[in-house]
């Protein structure tokens, strides 16, 4: 199918029009931020985006209030995740765990944050609340390996998150008996 144009003028055919809009909007955003006091431009290192509440960002792992690893290397996340991105290697047996009431922690947690479709299955599946999505949409790097966080880097970019304490100490449950006697 030949389509038939229109043809151009000799104004077109200059692109003198072009030129002419584009410096109008450059002396618009002059004026703007001369006389205005209105910046176009962010300063990105020191200034950054606020993100809406319900965004998911990068999925990091998380600590308890203790200090523990909240990963139990169930593998649900590794499972779950449409592009797998993340590696969970276990324990094997007679893994120790670091916690009291873990039976087996991970030996290597791999997340490849260019794989990584940021949908938050992991987050949604995790039973421990041991992975969450955080407000981050700065990841950059100069290899891909840089991009390949393991269990260290999550951990540390992740941090504490004061959530729910799943599981609680034996010291813990006999101080709620004496605090709460049972009336019989």
């Amino acid at each position: 199918m030949i389509v038939n144009r229109k043809p151009l003028t000799f104004l077109e055919k200059l692109y003198l029009p072009a030129i002419a809009g584009g410096f109008k909007v450059t002396a618009r955003h002059l004026f703007r931020s001369l006389f205005g006091g209105k910046t176009v431009t962010m300063e990105y290192p020191e200034q950054k985006w606020a993100v809406p509440e319900g965004y998911r960002g990068a999925p990091y792992l998380v600590r308890d209030q203790d200090g523990n690893t909240k990963c139990v290397s169930c593998q649900l996340c590794e499972f779950v995740c449409p592009p797998k991105a993340i590696q969970i290697t276990p324990p094997g047996p007679g893994g120790a765990a670091d916690r009291p009431n873990a039976e087996k922690m991970p030996r290597e947690f791999e997340i490849n944050m260019l794989r990584c479709i940021y949908c938050g299955f992991c987050q949604e599946v995790c039973p421990e609340e041991a992975i969450f999505l955080l407000k981050d949409y700065s990841i950059t790097g100069l290899t891909r390996q840089e991009l390949i966080f393991n269990k260290e880097k999550l951990l540390a970019l992740g941090g504490v998150h004061p959530g729910i304490r799943k599981w609680k100490h034996k010291f813990e449950e006999a101080k709620d008996q004496e605090d709460f006697p049972v009336k019989v």
